[in-house]
């Protein structure tokens, strides 16, 4: 049976701001950028610390959208369960993760969660699958990066290495090469990017590395290290070729743009690939020119793309606005919900 997200029966217990982002979160006949400004509301409150019970809540408020028909809806509320760095959005994501009628694109992203949380307790899980020759390939191999980041997290190695501090307030799938590595070039951190014989751990710290190096992006490493990224979109594995878009999300860099223009245009491109892209697009909507090359996929075949330019459009509205946040609070004439 699925976790109980939350009991109906108790709303009049429940915190007044939660169970209105609750309401359009969990609402078919709401806009979808609508509900995923309400997701990050939610997910603003679900990363407070310490944990109380409204931040439990929160994180049932999020997981109660598990509910929608909406596959994009669903893989971005297993993200930001992942990011809460809180145990109890652990039941959820394991259920998700292991109901094999769940789109592929969620059950991944519940998997990067549990991987994001440092789980030690569904190792078990995440192995099996990782091991398991009737699983689809996204899931494997999102499960074994899942393994091998929380088996880095409680490593000796991980209290010994030195990492630098990143831009990005995000917990990744799998940490930046450590300092220790001789500060590597941008050559060599694309060689390990490229070289598919080695582990996706080590080839996702590759990426994040790069990542780092074009932050903030008037670096002098910064468009070098664009371009070596926009050369793992030729990637073989489709899981890879998604995180370099959701990476140029996080960027923001304007040289990311023909890259991302390229995947999105690609309609032989795995879905979950071209989602992301759009996304990422959508997170440079104040550069110019991006709005227009969006709008053309308002119409795409691919339901998960055409969700995602919807809700792109709607980023790209916000980064022009000057906001701070991409959340709303229900009845407060759309106000930004601020820390």
């Amino acid at each position: 049976m699925a976790p109980s997200a939350i009991d109906e029966s108790a709303d009049a217990t429940l915190d007044t701001t939660v169970l209105a982002l609750r309401k359009v979160l969990t609402s078919e006949t709401e806009p979808l950028a609508r509900r995923f400004r309400a997701l990050f509301s939610l997910k603003h409150l679900a990363c407070q610390k310490p944990s109380t019970p409204k931040v439990e809540q929160a994180i049932a408020a999020i997981a109660a959208g598990f509910s929608s028909s909406s596959a994009l809806l669903k893989h971005e509320l297993a993200y930001c369960l992942g990011q809460s760095r809180n145990d109890v959005a652990v039941p959820y994501l394991r259920h998700a993760l292991e109901d094999k009628q769940e789109d592929a694109m969620c059950r991944h992203e519940a998997a990067e969660a549990l991987g994001a949380l440092g789980d030690q307790a569904s190792l078990t899980l995440l192995k099996e699958l990782r091991d398991s020759q009737d699983e689809l390939e996204v899931v494997r191999e999102t499960c074994d990066i899942a393994v091998a980041r929380i088996e880095w997290e409680h490593s000796k190695e991980r209290e010994m290495e030195k990492l630098k501090q990143s831009d990005f307030a995000s917990i990744d799938p799998a940490p930046p090469m450590s300092q220790e590595a001789q500060h590597p070039s941008i050559s060599d951190l694309e060689a390990t990017l490229l070289d598919t014989k080695l582990p996706l751990f080590k080839r996702y710290r590759a990426m994040f590395a790069l990542r780092d190096l074009a932050s903030p992006p008037d670096l002098p490493t910064a468009v070098p290290a664009v371009h070596a990224l926009a050369r793992g979109m030729s990637d073989p594995s489709a899981l890879f070729r998604h995180e370099i878009a959701f990476v140029f999300g996080q960027l923001t860099h304007p040289a990311s743009i023909p890259s991302l223009v390229e995947t999105l245009s690609n309609t032989k491109e795995a879905s979950m690939v071209r989602h992301e892209a759009a996304e990422a697009l959508g997170s440079l909507g104040d550069e110019e020119g991006v709005e227009e090359i969006l709008k053309k996929f308002l119409n795409d075949p691919e339901q998960v793309v055409k969700d995602s330019v919807v809700v792109a459009l709607d980023m790209a509205e916000f980064e022009k606005s000057g906001q701070i946040e991409y959340a709303i609070v229900p009845g407060s004439d759309e106000k930004v919900l601020l820390a």
